[in-house]
C-alpha cells in the first residue's frame, strides 16, 4: 500500500501504525489547505513576516528565506513552520490579492476563465444568439489605452448592415450607419416599422440627399437643410442672372457697363440701364448697355435729370424700343437747349 493518497497525496495510515494521530492529523491539514482553496497571493517570492495559521501562498520562480528551494510550491503556515505542497495541473483556487478565481496549468496560476472564442458573455443580463454580447448598466464605458480609441462595426459585404440602432422599449426609432449599402444614412420611425431615410451622405461624393435635405430651388419646406447649389452666399450672389421655368438657377444681382453706359439685373427679373451725356442740344439717340425684354408694355419708363442751365424737360421723341431711345432738351419757350444729363431706364430683361 503506498503511503499517499494517489490525487492529493494526502497520508495514509499503515497497518500497525504507532501514533496514527498523527497521519491523521496531516491529513487533514492538507485537506484543509486544499479544499476551496484560497490564496493570499500568487507568484510571491518572499514569506510574510507574520504569517496566520493555515494561510497558503503560491510561491513564485525565485524564492528567499524560508521559501529557498521551494519554486512553484504552495506554501502553508503550520506554525511554527511552513508546509510545502507540490500543486496539481486543474487545482482551482480563489487569489485574495488579485480577487480573481485561478487555476494550476502545470507551470503557472492563470485566470480560470477562457475569454477566447467564447459563445456569448451577458454583464447583468442573458446573451442570446442574435446578441451574444448583452449589457444591462446605466452606462457603459469604452475608453483609450494611451492615445486614441475606435469603435469598429464591421459588416461582410455591402449589402448586408452595420449601424447603430436606437430604441425605446426594445422599438427602433433612430437608426445611423451602412444599412444595406455602403453610404452612411440617418433614418427615423414613429412606430419602429415604417423608416425615412432623413440624411443619405454619398459614399463616392459625399453629398447629401434625404427626407431633411433640399430636393429643388423651390423646396422651403421647414427643417430642411439647404443645398449650396439652390442657396444664395457669397459665392453666387453677385454673376449671371439666369432663370429656369420661372425660377432663378443664377446670381441675385448681375452688373456691367459698356460705351453705351451701365446696366443691373436682378434675379427677379427687373434691368435698370443708365448713361450720363455731354452737352449737346441735338437728339439724343441712345442705345441700351443691355437689351430688355420687350418695349411698349407699360414697364418701360425713360426720365431724364439734366445738370445746371434754365430749367429744361426730356421729351421722348418715339416710344423707346427694347434696345433703343430717342430723347432731345427743350426750354420753357420750346426752343432746343444743349444741357449734360443723365438718363436711365428701368424695365425688364426677363
Amino acid at each position: 500500500m503506498s503511503d499517499l493518497s494517489a490525487r492529493l497525496e494526502l497520508p495514509i495510515l499503515q497497518p500497525s501504525q504507532a501514533q496514527k494521530h498523527v497521519t491523521h492529523n496531516k491529513a487533514l491539514q492538507r485537506l484543509d489547505a486544499l479544499v476551496q482553496m484560497v490564496l493570499e497571493a500568487t507568484e510571491v517570492d518572499t514569506p510574510p513576516g507574520t504569517p496566520q495559521e493555515g494561510t497558503l501562498w503560491a510561491i513564485g520562480p525565485a524564492p528567499t528565506d524560508d521559501w529557498a528551494g521551494q519554486a512553484g510550491q504552495l506554501a502553508q503556515w503550520a506554525g511554527p513552520g511552513w508546509v510545502f505542497i507540490t500543486p496539481q495541473e486543474g487545482w482551482r483556487a480563489w487569489d485574495r490579492a488579485a480577487g480573481t478565481l485561478k487555476i494550476f496549468d502545470s507551470s503557472t496560476w492563470t485566470l480560470s476563465t477562457d475569454t477566447q472564442n467564447l459563445p456569448g458573455t451577458g454583464i447583468n443580463a442573458t446573451w442570446d444568439p442574435t446578441n451574444r454580447l448583452s449589457v444591462a448598466s446605466d452606462a457603459t464605458l469604452l475608453s483609450h489605452d494611451g492615445t486614441g480609441h475606435q469603435l469598429k462595426l464591421n459588416k461582410a459585404a455591402t449589402a448586408d448592415t452595420a449601424s447603430l440602432l436606437y430604441q425605446t422599449n426594445f422599438t427602433g426609432h433612430a437608426e445611423m450607419g451602412l444599412t444595406g449599402n455602403d453610404d452612411f444614412s440617418i433614418k427615423v420611425s414613429a412606430d419602429g416599422s415604417a423608416w425615412t431615410d432623413a440624411v443619405i451622405v454619398d459614399a463616392v461624393t459625399g453629398t447629401l440627399t434625404g427626407a431633411a435635405v433640399q430636393t429643388a430651388a423651390t423646396d422651403i419646406g421647414p427643417g430642411k437643410l439647404a443645398r449650396a447649389d439652390y442657396v444664395y452666399g457669397p459665392g453666387n450672389l453677385l454673376g449671371t442672372v439666369s432663370t429656369t421655368g420661372g425660377v432663378p438657377d443664377g446670381a441675385v444681382i448681375e452688373s456691367g457697363s459698356n460705351a453705351n453706359g451701365k446696366y443691373t439685373r436682378f434675379a427677379d427679373g427687373t434691368q435698370i440701364c443708365s448713361r450720363h451725356f455731354g452737352t449737346n442740344n441735338q437728339t439724343h439717340v441712345w442705345t441700351y448697355p443691355a437689351a430688355f425684354i420687350s418695349a411698349g408694355q407699360g414697364n418701360l419708363a425713360l426720365s431724364a435729370l439734366p445738370f445746371g442751365g434754365a430749367a429744361i424737360t426730356a421729351t421722348v421723341n418715339w416710344t423707346p424700343s427694347n434696345t433703343s431711345a430717342e430723347f432731345k432738351l427743350w426750354n420753357a419757350t420750346g426752343a432746343a437747349v444743349a444741357s449734360q444729363l443723365h438718363v436711365s431706364a428701368v424695365g425688364r430683361w426677363r
